[in-house]
């Protein structure tokens, strides 16, 4: 009778965890219910929505948002006619600009960098992207980084003035590619912060359309005569040449490289101006770029005179139209990973596959 007892007495807390064990194993399963996957707000306005710089805020193309053309330091310029309010897509309630005239990737991603007093374009994506069903993002940024492209244009131009200067060519030749090198894995941050965003609002990747588009060359060596000075487009013709076929098509390979690696669709802007260039037409109205523009009231202002060539050689608002019908068509394309903007028969710019 001892030894039996001492043996239930033994096997009493091996029973009780036994028990216990396939309680929590099967009645475990049966009461957890499953994790839901992640969707995106339904039965809300479907929209577009624009991150970047100036290229996508509609900087030269006017009619700018209040709030955006200098007051209380808000340089933004974000135009109501950028070209993401041109994109002539259907089925939208609206079309979003997030974008900020001058913004490098520091501002567009997540952080606490500010741009003209706005803060992080991709923390402000995220209350868009709970609010509305975003069907794609159009994004421009890198040029505002290492390249520091619009300040190269600038000393192309001082060049042009100081003839004692080296050209923008030879002073910025030997180190373009090392910008581009170093701006990439800052524009692939960009990216990821983005697809961070959209997925904690609960969109999957395949649930909108992420686009990268590069930059369009604003200026061309074929200047019509008698505008290579103050009067359009003052720079040296060595500098147009080497903006068309160094600056601009090394930033777009630098810039396909960071969509590849970040796996988002890219779209080629580089060619998309050509024969439209600033200076390039006898009437500027052909044009799809801003010449050399002076905001002569900006420079009676203290505060607002360091901005009045800010518009110089953007687009203006018939080339914006032009680029958002363009990504417009791109983001038609069923799975289709790169394209380019380029001049159709019609003499307007079509989305072409690469």
């Amino acid at each position: 009778m001892t030894r039996k007892r001492r043996w239930t007495l033994y096997a009493i807390p091996a029973l009780v965890a036994v028990v216990v064990g396939a309680y929590f194993i099967i009645g475990g399963d049966e009461q957890q219910a499953p994790t839901p996957l992640p969707r995106p707000p339904e039965n809300v306005p479907q929209v577009l929505v624009a991150l970047g710089d100036s290229t996508i805020s509609g900087e030269g193309a006017g009619d700018y948002e209040p709030g955006t053309n200098g007051e209380k330091g808000d340089w933004c310029h974000r135009s109501r006619d950028a070209s993401i309010h041109h994109t002539l897509v259907t089925g939208l309630q609206a079309t979003i600009s997030l974008a900020c005239s001058g913004a490098n990737s520091a501002q567009i991603g997540l952080g606490d960098i500010k741009q003209y007093t706005e803060p992080s374009q991709a923390g402000r994506l995220a209350v868009v992207a709970r609010q509305n069903r975003v069907l794609a993002i159009q994004v421009a940024v890198g040029a505002n980084d290492d390249p520091s492209f619009a300040n190269s244009l600038n000393s192309c131009v001082e060049a042009w003035f100081d003839r004692t200067r080296k050209s923008c060519k030879d002073a910025l030749g030997p180190e373009w590619q090392r910008r581009i090198d170093a701006m990439v894995p800052k524009v692939v941050k960009v990216l990821q912060d983005i697809r961070k965003v959209m997925s904690s609002a609960g969109y999957s990747d395949s649930d909108y359309r992420l686009v990268l588009q590069s930059y369009a060359a604003p200026v061309t060596p074929n200047l019509i005569g008698g505008l290579q000075d103050l009067s359009g487009c003052p720079f040296r013709t060595e500098d147009l040449q080497w903006i068309k076929d160094t600056a601009v098509p090394t930033l777009t390979v630098g810039l396909r490289k960071a969509a590849t690696e970040a796996n988002t669709r890219f779209l080629d802007l580089s060619k998309a101006g050509q024969g439209r260039e600033a200076c390039s037409r006898d009437n500027p109205d052909e044009e799809w770029f801003r010449r050399l523009a002076v905001e002569w009231t900006d420079l009676r202002a203290q505060e607002r005179a360091t901005h009045a060539l800010q518009e110089s050689f953007h687009p203006n608002a018939t080339g914006y139209a032009e680029f958002g019908r363009c990504f417009g068509e791109f983001i038609t394309f069923p799975a289709v990973r790169e394209g380019a903007c380029l001049v159709g028969r019609d003499g307007n710019l079509h989305a072409a596959l690469l």
